[in-house]
């Protein structure tokens, strides 16, 4: 006589992966939010941080399509452009936006660093493999400098 016994299927009860945060899009920064953050990379003389802030708040890409950026998107013989032009990976389609003066004065402290040297993209990774930062390393500053002006990092973007 065989014997066959039942067993229930067992699961492991794992929580969803976006149980406790906010998922879809998140509310942009306030005016006084974004000359906190302004005021205290100017402060901390963080060049970089500071263009890509700038850029970001400006240009109002993707972050995809902020990393991507190249330094002829907005220069043109060695001065930064007051309008540039980027293609939007996912549509496909062309942006034109306006850089402040601020803006520009940031990027061209940024430009005079020496990590710009020979560099094709804006913002460049620190590894030859990598020639510009990831998307995922752009969200890390942003979270950076969200916490530093004490907000709660996943409630905010740019």
């Amino acid at each position: 006589m065989e014997t066959t016994h039942k067993l229930s299927a067992i699961r492991a009860l794992r929580p969803a992966w976006n149980k406790g945060r906010i998922v879809g899009q998140k509310r942009p920064l306030k005016p006084k939010h974004v000359w906190a953050i302004r005021v205290r990379l100017e402060l901390a003389e963080n060049y970089r941080d500071l263009a890509l802030f700038n850029m970001a708040i400006d240009s109002k890409l993707r972050g995809c399509d902020l990393v991507k950026m190249k330094v002829v998107d907005i220069m043109a013989s060695g001065q930064i452009k007051e309008r540039a032009s980027v293609l939007q990976s996912k549509t496909q389609k062309s942006v034109r936006f306006e850089i402040s003066e601020g803006t520009r004065a940031s990027v061209g402290k940024w430009m005079e660093d020496e990590l710009m040297v020979g560099s094709e993209y804006l913002w460049p990774g620190r590894f030859h493999e990598r020639l510009h930062i990831s998307t995922r390393q752009y969200a890390r500053i942003v979270r950076d400098w969200v916490t530093s002006i004490g907000l709660e990092a996943s409630a905010y973007g740019t």
